[in-house]
């Protein structure tokens, strides 16, 4: 995004960048923090990233971790005047903060949105939490939508949700996209296990290992389902990953292997050895507007996808990514026949690359932000994000 919009600004322009320090995992900050400094100072652009304290993952630990960045990203922005706020918020709280300071210094902003915080919040906190909490967050985002003067949404599932409640709000649908090392890496020769070898085939899962996910409602009872066909390695951490390790010990699961995070160059050594790829999200209906970021890397590596999805995500799969197939989410049974109907096979999917290659979305992207920026000879934009 930087490099989109320092492409079509003129040279005089100053883009501020306030995000975090790298921060999802507690067993994993501290390696992936090394190179990221707090203070980034370049001719056209500045990034602050904010250190966090270390957290699980929970809700508690999630808020207190907001709390010092708007704190901090605050204390940063209060003397400075900026002719355009955009900010990129996949929990409505950075998105909330955005429009606080962009009606303070009564400037256009550009929200993109990755996430409905509202709906997704009803399905993994109890009722009675909902009861006080639900009428508080619908309040925070309508106040935040309605201050921003366009909004982008990363899924066109999101659309029926925004349109009925801020009907008179402007929107753009500019999904993730395909990140230059996936690029890179999909040119890497790939030779697929065939079916009628008798080896077990190797599943692979990378991300977060959270409620979202449900990795435990499905992993141990699909892994016990094909012990001797298939193999699974799942990489990564978050809030349910104790819950994940006790199933699987509970199930006795010898085919399925836990690793923590890892580097981005790691992680694609690990997709291209794996035969098939794996993603799932719990049965919640929030779930089924989403549009997670996992198909985009999954799909341009040409391996083929198992996906426990509904909704909105499944539609796209199923229209968009040759050799994937989907299963309702948590049902194992349905996963079996899902698993059984793919085809071991690489799949080069040159039109899914070209339409979603991430430096082609941004570029459009930027056109749409800088439609909101006022004529002035020195432009200052002011770009916040929950996600390094």
């Amino acid at each position: 995004m930087v490099q989109a919009l320092l492409k079509k600004l003129p040279v005089d322009t100053h883009l501020e960048i306030v995000t975090t320090a790298p921060n999802r995992y507690v067993s994993y900050s501290e390696t992936v923090a090394e190179g990221a400094s707090s203070l980034e100072q370049h001719e056209q652009y500045t990034i602050h990233r904010i250190a966090l304290p270390s957290h699980e993952s929970g809700m508690l630990d999630q808020s207190k971790s907001f709390f010092v960045f708007a704190k901090e990203a605050l204390k940063l922005t209060k003397q400075h005047q900026y002719q355009l706020i955009i900010a990129t918020s996949s929990r409505l709280m950075t998105a909330c903060l955005a429009a606080y300071i962009a009606s303070k210094k009564r400037v256009p902003l550009y929200l993109d949105i990755r996430d409905i915080f509202v709906d997704t919040i009803k399905d993994v906190i109890s009722a009675k939490s909902l009861m006080w909490l639900a009428p508080a967050l619908s309040w925070v985002e309508k106040k935040t939508i309605n201050t921003a003067s366009k909004v982008n949404l990363v899924s066109e599932g999101f659309l029926p949700y925004f349109k009925k409640r801020y009907p008179t709000q402007r929107y753009s649908c500019f999904t993730n996209g395909i990140d230059q090392e996936f690029i890179d890496a999909s040119q890497s020769p790939f030779t697929p296990k065939q079916s009628s070898s008798g080896a077990a085939v190797n599943l692979l899962y990378a991300g977060n290992i959270g409620e979202g996910q449900g990795l435990s409602h499905i992993i141990p009872d699909l892994a016990t389902a094909l012990k001797g066909r298939a193999r699974f390695t799942v990489i990564g951490d978050g809030g349910r990953y104790k819950q994940l390790k006790l199933a699987l010990e509970q199930q006795q699961c010898t085919n399925v292997e836990l690793l923590p995070p890892m580097n981005r160059a790691r992680l694609i050594e690990a997709y291209l050895k794996a035969d098939i790829l794996f993603l799932h999200l719990n049965a919640f209906p929030a779930f089924e507007k989403v549009l997670p970021s996992k198909i985009f890397e999954y799909a341009v590596l040409g391996k083929p996808i198992l996906a426990g999805v509904a909704g909105y995500p499944a539609s796209f799969i199923q229209n968009e990514v040759d050799n994937a197939q989907v299963f309702e989410p948590c049902n194992v049974s349905e996963a079996v026949l899902a698993f059984e109907r793919l085809q071991l096979q690489h799949y080069p999917r040159t039109e899914f690359l070209k339409k979603f290659n991430r430096t082609n979305i941004m570029d459009a992207m930027a056109e749409d932000i800088l439609s909101l920026l006022p004529d002035v000879a020195r432009p200052t934009l002011l770009l916040a994000t929950d996600k390094p």
